[in-house]
């Protein structure tokens, strides 16, 4: 009797369960079959109990990213239990990145699930796309110092899988952030001249923190400084007034550090100097004089160099930071300058100088009237960018709006100049266009170069957009599959500030200049 009483209420609770959920696993290979990895979605989603029922496209997503997450953490922690098994310095270095990417990765996808965040479709968007985009540059520093067959193969490719589901699963939305909070309650500074001390001195205007290598302000060093703002309460905006000389030091800006803005007396008069290199034993993503994680990082009037030269990929300045504001700003290297890594980000007015691939990346970023300068490297050709979009749902690239294309002028070590490209595609989906801008008589007329990949030659999106100067005739061109002459006013703005990067929202409360649309 009792084992028939027990039948009887098993049947009956599984119905009862059947009737509230339907047939859960029917219903999970239904919906794993519209991603790109339908079976790791399938594994994961139905072995992960911590999900309720899925009828609908939004309770889909949800259990994806909640059994996302929780591989990711998994892997994290995985990860972690690597580093014995490294057996030299260069894969030590590699697998340090991974740790602080994987951090960076966890949180990135907790935010699109946490309730505390009120985020729109874009906004989560852009975090998973940072959330893949972070996992292949973990891979690429065990690739690019030749250490890939040891420790890589005993990390977790599954999380990549499912990040790119949920990428496809959420596409689409609308640019605003739908509630979030003003980035004007952050308290954002009077946006103050490059050495207009007195603004910055003023009692209503007055910088946090001074720092000046010669001893007359709060601080010898950015680094010191910084450590100084980790230690705040609250999420205000902290202000950083960098005076004129030369500071020989690596500032690393981590991502639980907010909100930080850095003033200096100007281009060529505040500089940051360092000389990381692949070529001296560091990861490209660690080799940045000065690399930013922390979301809302505003710089402003500062040089930042990279001084290792031209053999080697050696990073002036890396960021990460979301919704963040480089103004009126010099970055000077050679390979690999700038590295644009992922996020929402903007450039205004400044000036990079490299050789080959020295605006590269997977952030969605967006430079407006900013100088751009091709150097003699050890090569006969250069590449301006090598954007990293690897997935077809990230909506990442690289938009060039308003700038002028040239050599480098003399007082840099200029030359004639050196047979440019605007690009070449660093991963299978790469996005770049250049748009009303001055392209010098240095850019070759095939326009763009292939990294080796024709596949990608299909894949990529490179346009160019009513530019003028000698090299902007495009009646030379490579005619990829991928390339276009834009034509349309409509396609064009979708990469301007307004329409790419939601700069309407965010970007008046940094008081920089800038132009919405084409």
């Amino acid at each position: 009797m009792q084992t028939l009483l027990l039948f009887l209420a098993t049947l009956f609770m599984g119905l009862f369960l059947s009737y509230v959920y339907g047939d859960t696993n029917s219903e999970i290979t239904s919906w794993c079959n519209q991603t790109p990895h339908p079976q790791p979605c399938q594994h994961f989603l139905t072995t992960y109990s911590n999900h309720g029922p899925i009828n609908k496209r939004p309770d889909f997503i949800k259990a994806l990213l909640k059994v996302t997450l929780d591989h990711a953490q998994h892997a994290g922690s995985q990860t972690q239990t690597l580093g014995p098994k490294c057996h030299n310095d260069l894969e030590k270095a590699a697998w340090a990145d991974c740790l602080e990417l994987y951090e960076n990765t966890i949180m990135n996808i907790n935010k699109t699930i946490d309730p505390s965040y009120k985020s729109s479709k874009v906004d989560m968007q852009t975090w998973l796309s940072t959330a893949l985009t972070n996992l292949d540059t973990c891979k690429a520093g065990f690739k690019e110092l030749g250490v890939m067959d040891h420790v890589w193969p005993l990390m977790d490719n599954n999380v990549s899988y499912l990040i790119s589901d949920s990428l496809a699963m959420n596409k689409g939305g609308e640019s605003l952030n739908n509630g979030a909070p003003s980035p004007r309650n952050l308290g954002f500074p009077y946006w103050v001249k490059p050495g207009d001390r007195k603004l910055l001195q003023s009692k209503k205007h007055k910088a946090d923190v001074v720092v000046d290598r010669g001893g007359s302000g709060d601080y010898k060093t950015i680094r010191a400084a910084l450590a100084a703002a980790g230690k705040r309460s609250g999420s205000r905006r902290y202000v950083i007034h960098v005076k004129a000389g030369v500071y020989k030091e690596y500032v690393e800006i981590g991502s639980r550090l907010k909100n930080v803005m850095l003033v200096g007396d100007g281009i060529g008069k505040t500089i940051i100097t360092g000389s990381r290199s692949v070529r001296g034993g560091s990861t490209t993503f660690k080799s940045a004089t000065l690399a930013v994680m922390g979301d809302g990082f505003i710089c402003r009037g500062i040089t930042i160099k990279n001084t290792a030269g031209p053999k080697s990929q050696a990073v002036a300045v890396r960021s990460s930071s979301d919704l963040s504001v480089f103004y009126q700003c010099s970055f000077e290297g050679y390979q690999d300058t700038l590295y644009v890594h992922s996020n929402r980000q903007f450039y205004r007015q400044c000036n990079i100088y490299g050789t080959i691939d020295f605006i590269f990346g997977n952030a969605a970023v967006v430079f407006q009237n900013c100088n751009i300068y091709s150097r003699k490297g050890i090569t006969k050709t250069n590449t301006l960018t090598a954007q990293g979009r690897s997935d077809k749902n990230q909506n990442t690239g690289i938009s060039i709006h308003n700038c002028r294309i040239t050599a480098a002028p003399n007082d840099l070590h200029g030359v004639p100049a050196v047979k440019t490209y605007l690009g070449r595609p660093w991963r299978q989906y790469s996005r770049t266009v250049i748009m009303k801008s001055h392209l010098d008589k240095l850019i070759d007329p095939a326009g763009w170069m292939s990294w080796g990949d024709d596949n990608a030659l299909k894949t990529l999106y490179y346009g160019e957009y009513k530019n003028t100067g000698q090299g902007s005739s495009t009646s030379k061109r490579v005619n990829w599959k991928g390339y276009r002459v834009i034509t349309s006013k409509t396609e064009a703005a979708k990469l301007t500030v307004g329409k790419f990067i939601g700069g309407g929202y965010w970007l008046p409360a940094t008081n920089v200049p800038f132009t919405s649309g084409l």
